[in-house]
């Protein structure tokens, strides 16, 4: 199996926390966070790209989907934090060679006073671990 979720979760949130130093990271999914801002970055599929399998059925490529979810509490201002936080997450995902193919803003339906938005990105991955746009 191509897995590469380790390098990507600490390369984004590397550069994540550059800006937000006291952000938590996690690379689970999280039903309640126990502080704020919080991101999880989770790979949510990974599976053979079969156009590219040999004749050994061997797995060459690897198509990756990721999704983020951002949440912030602040009592004014969380919707533009979320925001600010997902844009950068985004840009360094694009950078990496993903791309975006969902962003929207979701119910928290654990904490109405808590924004989240969350994200989606695709890519295939080489069993070098090299990143190709889908």
């Amino acid at each position: 199996m191509i897995d590469i979720a380790t390098e990507v979760f600490s390369i984004v949130s590397a550069e994540v926390r550059k800006k937000y130093p006291k952000i938590y990271m996690t690379g689970e999914y999280v039903k309640s966070p126990p502080s704020f801002p919080c991101v999880s970055l989770i790979e949510t599929d990974n599976q053979v790209y079969r156009n590219t399998r040999d004749s050994g059925c061997i797995e060459n490529h690897a198509q990756v989907l990721y999704e983020v979810n951002v949440y912030s509490n602040k009592t004014s201002g969380k919707k533009t934090e979320c925001k600010a936080i997902i844009a950068l997450i985004d840009s360094k995902m694009e950078a990496l060679g993903f791309t975006r193919t969902l962003m929207n803003p979701v119910p928290n339906e654990e904490d109405a006073t808590v924004y989240r938005m969350v994200a989606r990105y695709r890519a295939i991955v080489s069993k070098n671990k090299t990143i190709y746009r889908r």
